[in-house]
């Protein structure tokens, strides 16, 4: 029987934020050498890959959009 406990909801959660970081890099205007960099940190490292993306990827300019 199928399971769906806490670390089955704890990995569609990480999916779901590294899908979200992975289409927020592909949409950046980053070099392409940044974004396949980026890209390949989130899908070898899914949970450090992202956490490292939100402090370091995006732009800390303001681009008034939100």
């Amino acid at each position: 029987m199928l399971s769906f406990g806490g670390g089955g909801l704890f990995g569609l959660i990480v999916l779901a934020l590294d899908i979200y970081a992975i289409i927020k890099i592909l949409d950046s205007p980053a070099s392409t050498g940044g974004k396949v960099f980026w890209v390949l940190l989130i899908l070898i490292l899914p949970l450090l890959g992202f956490v490292l993306w939100l402090l370091f990827g995006p732009s800390r300019r303001s681009t008034g959009r939100f």
